[in-house]
C-alpha cells in the first residue's frame, strides 16, 4: 500500500532539518521556546501557533507521515484514504496490524472553500471526537475500536480486508437490504444508549463491513447521558439531528424501496436520552 516506513521518514526528516536549520535559527538575540513538556497532547498545538510553527500552506504527505510517525501512531504510514473540510484519514500499520489515523489540519488555510479555521480549535476537535468514539466503544455501538490520540492526531481500527477498505454506504452494493436497514436502525439506537447521538448521519459515514453498518466521523456528535448538556438542550438537538440524519438515509434506502421506521426509532431514542421527563 505503498507504506512510509520509521527508517525512511527518519532519513527524509534528517534531510530536510539539516536544509532549514540556518533558515529556522533566530535573526538576533534569543534562542527558540522550548517545546513544553507539561500538558503536552494540547498546550504542543498552542505553542506551534505562538511560535510560528504551523504552515502557511497544506503539508506534503511525506510531512503528514512524519507527524504520524514522530507521535508513535504507527510504524508505517500509507496512502490518504479520505478527505473532509477539517480532517484526512490515513491508511497505517502498526507492525503486521492495519490501523487508520485521524489528522486534523492546523495549516492556515482553509479547505474547499469551507472557510478560515481555527488554528488553536483542531486539537480540541481531535479530543472531542476521540472522547466521542470511545464512549461509543466502550458502551458496545458499532464504531471502530479508538487507538490513541496525540494532539490533532488519533488512530483507530481499520475495518475492511487485505485488499480493500470497507467501502462507504454511498458507494456498497448491499447484498441483503432488509437486514442492513433493521441493523441500521439498531445502530443508531445502539449509540442513543451508549450515551452518543451521531449528527451527521448520511450514506458517507456509514462503511458496511462484514454485512453491517458501522458508524464513523463523529466529530460533531451529541453526548446525550449524563454529562452532556443540560437534559431539554440535548433532547432538542438530538431530535433535529436524528430527523435530519434518518432523512439522509432513508433517501439513499429507498433505492431499494425501503425505509427506516422514522418515528418508531426516534420515539425509543428520546426515551433513551429524556431520563428526566423534559419532553
Amino acid at each position: 500500500m505503498g507504506l512510509l516506513s520509521l527508517r525512511e521518514a527518519a532519513e527524509g526528516r534528517s534531510r530536510r532539518q539539516g536544509s532549514a536549520r540556518a533558515a529556522s535559527a533566530p535573526i538576533g538575540p534569543g534562542r527558540v521556546t522550548p517545546m513544553p513538556n507539561e500538558g503536552y497532547l494540547d498546550q504542543s498545538v498552542h505553542w506551534k501557533v505562538r511560535t510560528g510553527q504551523i504552515a502557511f500552506a497544506e503539508p506534503t504527505h511525506r510531512e503528514v507521515a512524519d507527524a504520524i510517525l514522530d507521535a508513535g501512531l504507527a510504524t508505517e504510514v500509507g496512502q490518504r484514504l479520505g478527505s473532509g473540510k477539517e480532517a484526512d484519514v490515513y491508511l497505517c500499520a502498526n507492525g503486521a496490524a492495519r490501523l487508520v489515523v485521524k489528522v486534523y489540519r492546523q495549516y492556515r488555510t482553509a479547505h474547499r472553500n469551507a472557510g478560515a479555521i481555527r488554528l488553536e480549535s483542531m486539537g480540541q476537535r481531535a479530543v472531542r471526537e476521540f472522547e466521542l468514539l470511545c464512549y461509543a466503544w466502550q458502551g458496545g455501538a458499532r464504531v471502530p475500536k479508538p487507538g490513541r490520540r496525540v494532539e490533532n492526531m488519533f488512530s483507530m481500527q481499520y475495518l475492511g480486508d487485505r485488499r480493500a477498505v470497507a467501502p462507504m454506504l454511498q458507494h456498497a452494493d448491499l447484498d441483503d437490504p432488509g437486514a442492513f436497514v433493521r441493523a441500521t436502525s439498531d445502530g443508531i439506537e445502539g449509540l442513543a444508549e451508549a450515551g452518543v447521538v451521531h449528527s451527521d448521519l448520511s450514506p458517507f459515514n456509514l462503511l458496511v463491513h462484514e454485512g453491517g453498518p458501522w458508524f464513523i466521523d463523529l466529530a460533531a456528535g451529541i453526548r446525550v447521558d449524563r454529562l452532556g448538556s443540560p437534559p431539554w438542550v440535548r433532547l432538542q438537538e438530538a431530535t433535529k439531528a436524528l430527523e435530519r440524519g434518518i432523512g439522509s438515509l432513508n433517501r439513499y434506502f429507498r433505492r431499494y424501496r425501503l425505509e427506516i421506521d422514522a418515528p418508531g426509532l426516534l420515539e425509543r431514542v428520546r426515551r433513551q436520552i429524556d431520563r428526566f421527563g423534559v419532553g
